[in-house]
């Protein structure tokens, strides 16, 4: 026989404290864990253009580690293991926020070095080429010229990668970090009813996963160079050469 579904035990658990608290630290996360990473990734992109052999290998090295073995095991490495390995984080600084914030930035740094690596590509050489004609130094040049171009091309997978980041954050319950998943485990402990806040977690996922995507498109349409936009932009008039003219 199929047990009834508690429906105020959902509507309860949805509007809980522990749930939006967890809502919020699961963002938080995120957006850290994401600014930590593109500034990762840019560095790391631009290390993979270095002339310098052993540069690129550390790039090439640390791309390989972090996109080849599962963030859930880099989660436990550095939460379990590090603090054997190095007594500073043994100490009370180190809490599960911190461990999640360092795992999912070092693990998402990867990922953004080759999607800003990308970017910095799709720009044309010959961009560079008109710099240094203009006298510009290299470092001018990628502030100035490289980098206004390529953040077009950079903002929609960065896009995508915010929300699965969001979504990772939720491996984090395994070391205790009270975010959305967490909270909703907690719950189903006490009360033995599984469905109801489970379901209360996943429809928190739905509807901020289902914001950051109408977010996402609003960004894409403002940076995104479209065919249309170009159509939009008319060709100054030549004016006519009068019979008198001639």
């Amino acid at each position: 026989m199929t047990a009834s579904f508690d429906s105020h035990l959902f509507w309860a658990a949805l509007t809980s404290e522990p749930y939006w608290r967890g809502a919020l630290l699961a963002l938080e996360l995120t957006a850290v864990s994401l600014a930590t990473a593109i500034v990762i990734g840019f560095f790391a992109a631009l290390g993979a253009f270095s002339p310098r052999r052993w540069v690129r290998s550390v790039v090439w090295t640390y791309n390989w580690l972090f996109r080849a073995t599962p963030t859930l095991l880099q989660l436990l490495i550095i939460w379990d293991a590090l603090p054997q390995l190095w007594s500073g984080f043994a100490s009370s600084w180190f809490t599960p926020f911190m461990a999640a914030w360092i795992a999912l930035s070092l693990n998402e740094g990867a990922y953004m070095s080759e999607i800003i690596r990308a970017g910095l590509l799709s720009v044309d050489p010959g961009q560079e080429l008109a710099g240094r004609a203009l006298g510009m130094s290299r470092r001018q040049i990628l502030r100035r010229v490289v980098v206004p171009q390529a953040v077009r091309i950079v903002i929609p997978p960065t896009g995508n990668e915010f929300i699965t980041l969001l979504k990772l954050t939720s491996l984090a319950s395994i070391i205790s970090l009270h975010e959305i998943l967490t909270s909703a485990q907690e719950l189903a402990v006490s009360t033995f009813k599984y469905p109801e806040t489970l379901l209360a977690a996943l429809l928190y996922y739905l509807v901020i996963v289902s914001m950051l995507m109408v977010l996402q498109s609003r960004l894409e349409r403002r940076f995104t160079w479209s065919s249309g936009r170009r159509r939009r932009i008319q060709a100054p008039a030549v004016p006519a050469i009068s019979h008198d003219a001639r």
